[in-house]
């Protein structure tokens, strides 16, 4: 009984830690991978180019290098960052680069009769964009967007090896302690299970919202 009393609190601040985690990187995450996406659309050689190589690297690290890159390499040229923010950088940087490629093939599937409609009543590119293409383009690119988002509460269980006390991290510590692998470990599945059940349901639900016409049988990824 000593050991739960000790265990959940713990526990439960590890929790809020990783809501932490994901509440502010996963817009970040997303805010990125629009305009990465964007860019790699319409922003002409130099900056799609940027766009491009910028995804291509941060899709091709394992995000436990990246990790490592931001938290122990970046002091290496006098950037010093607290384990939460390396983490928090590292899950944006990583989700953006993955959204950015839902985003630029949910741009690309827009008819381009809209474009030219847009065109013809006067509209600049900007606002062709802003108010025509990425609205379509976002509601399309919903589903990857949610699916990265759940990846993102699963893999924020790495945080812990630099030094970030999520759920994880705690759940390490007290297995080490008690030695109580079993209980412990099913406790913190069951919670992430829930965390990616509830997150899943919410997108399904904003996915019906925003996409009255979609196949009602399309299904998430999981």
């Amino acid at each position: 009984m000593g050991f739960w009393l000790e265990f959940i609190p713990s526990l439960f601040m590890g929790l809020l830690t990783t809501f932490e985690l994901v509440a502010i990187s996963a817009p970040l995450g997303v805010t990125l991978g629009v305009a990465l996406g964007t860019a790699r659309v319409y922003g002409g050689k130099v900056l799609g180019s940027i766009a491009r190589a910028f995804s291509a690297l941060f899709r091709g690290f394992p995000l436990i290098v990246t990790l490592f890159l931001v938290f122990f390499g970046l002091p290496e040229l006098g950037i010093y960052l607290s384990p939460i923010i390396s983490a928090i950088l590292s899950f944006s940087l990583c989700s953006g680069a993955y959204i950015s490629e839902y985003v630029r093939g949910a741009i690309l599937s827009v008819d381009e009769g809209q474009s030219l409609a847009a065109e013809s009543i006067g509209m600049s590119k900007l606002q062709e964009v802003l108010y025509i293409v990425l609205p379509q383009a976002i509601r399309r690119a919903i589903l990857g967007i949610s699916n990265e988002i759940v990846y993102m509460i699963q893999y924020s269980s790495l945080a812990f090896a630099i030094g970030v006390q999520e759920m994880y991290s705690v759940a390490r510590t007290y297995n080490s302690l008690y030695f109580k692998s079993f209980e412990i470990f099913s406790l913190l599945a069951v919670i992430y299970l829930a965390i990616t059940a509830l997150v899943t349901l919410i997108f399904r639900k904003l996915r019906k919202r925003i996409e009255p016409y979609s196949d009602s049988k399309a299904e998430f990824i999981e």
